[in-house]
């Protein structure tokens, strides 16, 4: 008898890009289960609350073997509550690795049994971050090469661009 292979993918996804998307897609064909964990608890000013950021992430992820979670606390704590075995980081530019390979080094002490994958977006979407997508729809531009329809919708609502 096989175990499941679970993953779990944290971020705060605000807005989920088509960066995330596309991490997503490609973690749901190498694990049996993939954990879009949407963060509650985060240092960050968030345009969207925990509520509509994991309603987002539901609408843009149909496949039967993805599943979209909101948590707050330690991610170790969560990860182990899901019966996880991998955690999931993007890496978008060398500029990230320091930070990320210092997270899966803790995340690592606090959980031993716990393996990091980083994976890089496809090439289209190296630059995406949910941060520039945000500043692009606060000053007016378009972010629809970035998000799905639904997503741009609600930052255009948020923002009193609609």
């Amino acid at each position: 008898m096989s175990k499941n292979r679970i993953a779990v993918y944290p971020g705060t996804f605000d807005p989920i890009t088509f960066g995330h998307e596309d991490i997503v897609c490609r973690a749901a064909d190498l694990f049996d289960e993939v954990i879009v964990a949407v963060a509650g608890s985060t240092n960050k000013n968030t345009l969207f609350t925990l509520e509509e950021r994991v309603s987002l992430a539901k609408q843009t992820f149909n496949a039967p073997n993805i599943k979209v979670v909101g948590f707050s606390g330690l991610l170790m704590q969560f990860v182990q509550e899901q019966g996880a075995q991998m955690v999931i980081r993007g890496l978008r530019a060398a500029s990230d690795f320091e930070y990320e390979f210092q997270l899966a080094g803790m995340n690592r002490k606090l959980y031993p049994k716990l393996e990091t994958l980083f994976m890089t977006p496809s090439e289209e979407y190296m630059f995406v971050s949910s941060s520039l997508v945000r500043e692009v729809a606060n000053l007016g531009g378009t972010v629809n090469q970035f998000v799905s329809k639904n997503v741009e919708e609600a930052i255009k609502k948020k923002l009193g661009h609609a």
